[in-house]
């Protein structure tokens, strides 16, 4: 066997791809050199034959019986690989009931009928079996009349406004717009990423790019609603914040560094007034830091040494620390932590502030009819030098950056600069680190929205210093993820909803539908190979329908070319590049113009703003049979500009813009209010036509 074909079985065996179709429809092979480097990311070396062999080698070993394997309820468990036929076994339910037996002639299980982690010891050996139902939450069992035709609004949390909230959206704002959303029948809210960031570092801001997917980012804490307003009102007026804090709230853009700075100034000031004790939320507060456990304590520590090393030295990356401070479980970990108690406290404080104000968000949402309530968001991976990946390293892939190949809209491909999980780390730990983040973003929420929903699959990976092109795709446990999403879904009662948008390989969507994973269709994109938009009719029952995404433009954006001026202004494409586009735009005005006079919009003879082709879009979305549709509150509103334009980092002010209006009235506005009751509406006709 030549050196290239023992590489090829490597790879082959790690669960990377060696060939892959790209966006044209192309055949392409990865380079000997790529799968060597993103095999060195694997922690598999292969620049020798030697090499090549000691990894072949790590990997059987790591195909023995694992701490957990994941089945279907109702199915026998094969188990022939690990143990004889008639092999005894004892089974321990997760509600404490016991169950003996032995394996059939074949070494299969019997059935197990309820979902849970249950306990299987056969002989010497335990493990856990994870028995998911076959399919996650889907709305119907969440109260509603099937066929359901439920609807809701996508938020940018950031972006909401309130007097007193310092120049960023926070869940207090939340909690209110949650409120009023519930009064004119929104059965849920999608929120943006809350996932933690660096609180050292507050100039990284994507909530797409976070430091952590266990836990939440403190900046959009809301103190005054758990400690009370005039606490706060008090620590803001004594500790001098006042003119500033009130001068980051009348931005349009949120100053990220400034009022993060105020922000950690003002949780600085309440945790020192609560740790003189006498607050009658000690206990809560007691509660909260012993149930988040090691976990909780891991990140918090991160946080305290984090910001030691940027402060004593500039280094950002847990990487480039000592050696004996890279291992949360080291004695130097263990002696800082106590060196540095009153800070770990302070960041385990404004954990559990931000938790409290989701929770409190979660519990209005229901108690005011919401089936739903909160969709968290959960990013397609994490910094590989941030507290998730400082935490969870046998677990996570550090060094290799998740991204996209090249395909029609980005011809030299994307690094979306985040790591992700080990394939083989995963089965290795009983996939601890994946279970543990489905149910921390399923804490104070009804639903999550995956994005990238493909990582369930497969993710492009790109070894250290690669080109974007210069990756490969990495497979994953598609049916242990699948099943492990779906029994938390049931235990949570919680929808999922995946965003299947992009390069999807094939067969996999009718796999997200059978086992209850809501895909996306975006009404920008349904269009058929002659440029015709789908009508409502032909959108799938499967899927959730929206008319944008945050990383597209709006829908008055859209419709004024907006997306292309800024694309041509800031170089992202020529002159004649720009023309053809904009010439392709008008051709898809005139479809979708077309289209909405077929589903009873405005005549394409008539004369429309941009405004009634806003109206006419929400009721066409409406009328899908879609049993979600999600209308972002920038196009409830029709503003102009998009959350995030992609390819860009400071030349446009991603994730910063901020909504004209206050929390309290955004609804109320008259464009909101009457795109809200088009909605209800086409829901309901859509509803009664089944």
């Amino acid at each position: 066997m030549s050196n290239d074909e023992r590489l090829h079985t490597l790879a082959t065996a790690a669960g990377v791809a060696i060939h892959w179709i790209d966006a044209d429809g192309q055949p392409q092979k990865v380079p000997a050199d790529v799968l060597r480097r993103i095999l060195a990311g694997l922690e598999l070396p292969a620049d020798n034959d030697a090499q090549i062999e000691d990894s072949l080698a790590r990997l059987r070993q790591a195909g023995d019986l694992p701490p957990l394997l994941t089945l279907e309820q109702r199915q026998p468990l094969d188990l022939s690989g690990y143990f004889p036929p008639g092999s005894a076994f004892e089974l321990t339910l997760e509600d404490g009931r016991h169950h003996a037996g032995r394996l059939d002639e074949l070494g299969r299980l019997p059935a197990i009928e309820p979902p849970g982690y249950h306990q299987l010891a056969i002989g010497e050996r335990r493990l856990t079996l994870a028995v998911a139902p076959p399919r996650c939450i889907d709305m119907a069992e969440l109260g509603a009349s099937p066929p359901p035709r439920l609807w809701g609004l996508s938020v940018q949390l950031y972006a909401l406004r309130r007097p007193g909230d310092g120049g960023i959206g926070d869940t207090q704002a939340l909690e209110t717009l949650t409120r009023q959303a519930a009064r004119q029948g929104a059965a849920g809210i999608a929120i943006s990423p809350l996932h933690a960031m660096f609180s050292a570092d507050t100039y990284r801001f994507s909530p797409y790019s976070p430091s952590s997917r266990l836990f939440y980012n403190v900046l959009h804490s809301a103190p005054g609603s758990i400690l009370g307003e005039r606490e706060v009102r008090t620590a803001i007026e004594a500790n001098g914040l006042t003119d500033e804090w009130q001068r980051l709230e009348q931005l349009e853009l949120i100053d990220w560094p400034a009022a993060a700075a105020v922000k950690l100034r003002l949780l600085r000031a309440l945790h020192a007034e609560f740790c003189q004790g006498g607050n009658p939320l000690e206990h809560d507060f007691a509660s909260f830091r012993q149930s988040g456990g090691e976990a909780l304590e891991n990140h918090c520590r991160f946080e305290a040494l984090h910001a030691y090393h940027v402060h004593h030295g500039g280094i950002y990356d847990w990487r480039q620390w000592d050696p004996a401070l890279r291992c949360p479980g080291s004695a130097a970990v263990a002696g800082f932590a106590r060196e540095y108690e009153d800070e770990i406290a302070f960041h385990a404080f404004a954990q559990w502030l931000i938790a409290r104000g989701l929770e409190r968000t979660q519990n209005a949402a229901r108690s005011a009819g919401m089936p739903i309530g909160l969709i968290a968001d959960l990013a397609v991976g994490a910094d590989g030098g941030g507290s998730q990946a400082w935490s969870r390293q046998a677990e996570l892939l550090p060094t290799l950056t998740v991204g996209a190949p090249p395909d029609a809209l980005n011809r030299s491909g994307q690094s979306w600069g985040v790591s992700a999980f080990s394939p083989r780390g995963l089965r290795q730990h009983g996939f601890h680190a994946y279970i543990e983040m489905l149910r921390a973003n399923l804490a104070h929420a009804g639903g999550i929205r995956i994005d990238h929903v493909m990582g369930l699959r497969r993710l492009w990976v790109i070894p250290p210093g690669g080109e974007q092109r210069d990756g490969a795709y990495l497979h994953y446990p598609q049916e242990d993820l699948m099943r492990l999403l779906a029994l938390e879904s049931w235990r949570h009662k919680a929808v999922i909803l995946g965003e299947d948008l992009g390069t999807v390989p094939e067969g996999f969507r009718p796999a997200l539908a059978e086992r209850g994973v809501l895909g996306m269709r975006v009404l920008l994109f349904e269009q058929d190979h002659q440029g015709h938009f789908h009508p409502p009719r032909h959108w799938p029952d499967h899927t959730l329908a929206t008319s944008t995404t945050h990383d597209l433009p709006t829908l008055n954006g859209w419709w004024q070319g907006r997306d292309i001026d800024w694309r041509e202004r800031l170089q992202l494409c020529d002159a004649p590049g720009a023309q053809a586009a904009r010439e392709v735009r008008q051709r898809e005005r005139r479809a979708l113009r077309e289209a909405l006079a077929a589903d009873g919009g405005p005549a394409q003879a008539e004369p429309v703003d941009s405004a009634g082709i806003i109206d006419a879009c929400v009721s066409f979305l409406g009328h899908t049979p879609a049993p979600l549709v999600l209308l972002p509150v920038e196009d409830a509103l029709g503003l102009e500009e998009q959350a995030n334009l992609p390819g860009t980092i400071d030349s446009h002010p991603n994730w910063r813009r901020r909504w004209p209006v206050g929390c309290d009235e955004l609804l109320q506005t008259p464009d909101a209010a009457r795109r809200l009751h088009l909605l209800a509406e086409a829901r309901e006709a859509s509803r009664r036509r089944g």
